[in-house]
């Protein structure tokens, strides 16, 4: 019996099985199984082959935005609108991938777009160039889902699914548990709240489906048995995913109001370029940047080209790393304006945390 064939068995006795506090240890392992069988088609074979044609895509720029969605719901308008809009990119930057239209210029920050092609159509079954389109997916800081807003809710369901699937959680946080495999001393479960969807049977069933006898776990969160597998596999990424509603021209004012109560999503028309600006600023706040100014010494700042971060990575340690590597050595302080320091300018050191806009100027040792 092949892989998928298992899986579709697997699923299908899922599918017959009432969830209660019975069948909860059945359904966890059947859970356990599917998981390991979905890794094996994603994980691509060790021998031969090579990656596909045309998926090996060079990272450009400080962040990297893809775009998901069915077949004519104006993905190419917008994606073409939105970096014709704002910057023109030669075609030799992208040469390893056809479909990445180019690059967009916003506050400063150069965001790679790239078109994801087909992981609907049956990538999570590993066919085509499935595998190399999720492999692409998994490496972007952000997603947009472009959906019809005729018939928005259908499609998104379906992209949520696939994505699930092949391990991207989209706008979810890692699960809060602590999971650490021994040799030896049995299973060790402990947690810090009231677990109402796992109980020790559970937890155990899952671990022995993947042989694991001995292991430290600990709950933070009322985690669910896929939290659990989540964990255990290792190999999920949490992106964040914007619901890029399109076409609002075709739909009246009170169901424009309907759509904006869906979370995460911002209703556009690509065709007559309508609320570009709020899709922007979302894509913004998503992308979780801070721009940064530089100043030399005794001139004004250079606020035409910021020099962009990422906010959990926006030290001066990494603003001086983002410039040049040269600088941390001969590195002495550096004096900041801004909304991160108490008076301006203020003496800082490589510790401090810059926040969006600050002004530094650096000195170097004498």
């Amino acid at each position: 019996m092949s892989t998928f064939d298992k899986i579709k068995e697997i699923e299908a006795e899922m599918a017959k099985t009432q969830k209660n506090k019975a069948t909860a240890y059945h359904l966890g392992t059947l859970k356990a199984k599917l998981a390991k069988l979905k890794r094996e088609i994603l994980t691509p074979a060790k021998s031969g082959g090579g990656p596909g044609e045309g998926f090996d895509v060079a990272g450009t720029g400080v962040a990297r935005v893809g775009f998901v969605g069915f077949p004519s719901v104006g993905k190419s308008t917008l994606m073409s609108k939105m970096t014709g809009t704002f910057s023109e990119v030669s075609e030799v930057e992208f040469t390893t991938l056809t479909t990445v239209p180019g690059v967009l210029q916003y506050k400063g920050a150069k965001i790679q777009i790239l078109d994801l092609p087909g992981i609907i159509e049956g990538a999570k079954d590993g066919k085509g160039r499935g595998r190399q389109v999720i492999a692409v997916a998994r490496t972007c800081s952000l997603i947009f889902l472009v959906l019809d807003v005729l018939k928005p809710l259908t499609h998104k369901a379906v992209i949520e699914r696939e994505m699930e699937s092949v391990g991207i959680r989209l706008n979810k946080e890692p699960p809060n548990i602590l999971f650490r495999k021994k040799d030896k001393g049995g299973i060790n479960m402990t947690s810090t709240v009231n677990l109402t969807n796992l109980d020790q049977d559970v937890v155990r069933s899952v671990l022995s489906e993947y042989r694991i006898a001995s292991a430290d776990i600990s709950f933070r969160c009322d985690a669910t048995v896929d939290d659990l597998i989540d964990v255990i596999e290792g190999n999920r990424v949490y992106i964040p995913a914007v619901y890029v509603l399109n076409k609002i021209d075709q739909i009246s004012i009170e169901e424009l109001d309907l759509i904006y109560k869906i979370p995460h999503a911002v209703p556009v028309s690509a065709h007559h370029e309508w609320n570009f600006d709020e899709l922007l600023e979302k894509m913004w706040e998503y992308l979780n940047l801070v721009r940064i100014y530089t100043k030399p010494k005794g001139q004004l700042p250079d606020y035409s080209a910021p020099v962009v971060l990422k906010k959990d990575k926006s030290s001066v340690y990494d603003f001086c790393d983002a410039i040049h590597r040269g600088i941390l050595k001969e590195f002495s302080h550096a004096l900041v304006w801004g909304s991160s320091v108490k008076h301006n300018p203020q003496k800082v050191g490589k510790e401090h945390i810059l926040l969006d806009e600050d002004v530094v100027s650096i000195a170097k040792k004498k």
